[in-house]
């Protein structure tokens, strides 16, 4: 329970450092908060209009330097709340792998839209599908630790082929990416985008401090867990650890 307090207080204190924000805090109250370990981002190039089909109309797919970027993330969630209670031991943590892009809303603002968040937690898919409406599946992931390489199998359950193998370890001193840089546009995100069926957008506001991201190395051997092709090799970053609190859905 001390540990779970300690991790609690950690977590809320995230709001106290906020001047790295592109848009203030929303005033409201934030519902739920977690921590990210272990977190990988492999990025690939991919044109805008490979992912264009795949983006609710109310969305526009983000580039930087004339090619929009593919994301994949497989991480460790801890520490995942409600807001005023504590983590429950066995149920606040479990691995997760989301595939991403980015791209801006109606109301103007930057963030991230998910093509599918697989993950082992059977209860948070379920919550998440309802609460924030997003594409969360029943997966099987394992994490291996050898000589400083993390190993990771995920293969989602139910549907045939879509699997992402591969390892990888920091290959650097982590940093903050500056302001503008291609970093700063893959990582420093503070919202994301959801739709429901009826094409309507609807929006979450996150909060976390600046990512500190070490340059990663990476040998990815399978990635049909991405909805395109990915040609060549990715770029690749491990972060540190990060703690986030995470507003309602709001229909934007």
């Amino acid at each position: 329970m001390l540990d779970g307090l300690k991790l609690a207080r950690r977590q809320g204190r995230s709001l106290e450092h906020v001047e790295h924000r592109p848009w203030p805090v929303p005033a409201g109250r934030w519902v739920m908060a977690q921590t990210w370990e272990g977190l990988l981002f492999a990025h690939w190039r991919v044109s805008a209009e490979q992912l264009r089909s795949r983006i609710p109309a109310g969305l526009e797919v983000e580039e930087h330097d004339g090619m929009a970027w593919l994301g994949i993330a497989p991480f460790r969630i801890t520490g995942l709340r409600p807001r005023g209670l504590l983590p429950i031991p066995g149920a606040s943590s479990f691995l997760e792998l989301n595939v991403r892009t980015y791209v801006h809303g109606p109301d103007g603002e930057s963030g991230v839209w998910f093509f599918s968040l697989d993950a082992t937690n059977r209860l948070a898919v379920r919550a998440a599908r309802r609460g924030y409406r997003l594409p969360y599946f029943d997966a099987r992931i394992t994490f291996d630790e050898d000589e400083g390489w993390t190993d990771v199998e995920a293969v989602r359950l139910g549907e045939h082929g879509r699997v992402f193998s591969g390892r990888y370890r920091p290959a650097g001193p982590a940093v903050e990416s500056r302001p503008g840089s291609l970093e700063w546009f893959l990582t420093e995100r503070y919202c994301l985008y959801a739709s429901d069926d009826a094409g309507a957008i609807y929006r979450a506001e996150i909060h976390h401090a600046p990512w500190l991201l070490h340059p990663a190395e990476a040998e990815i051997e399978l990635a049909s867990i991405s909805p395109v092709d990915l040609r060549g090799d990715p770029l690749c970053h491990v972060a540190e650890p990060q703690d986030v609190v995470i507003w309602p859905l709001e229909r934007v």
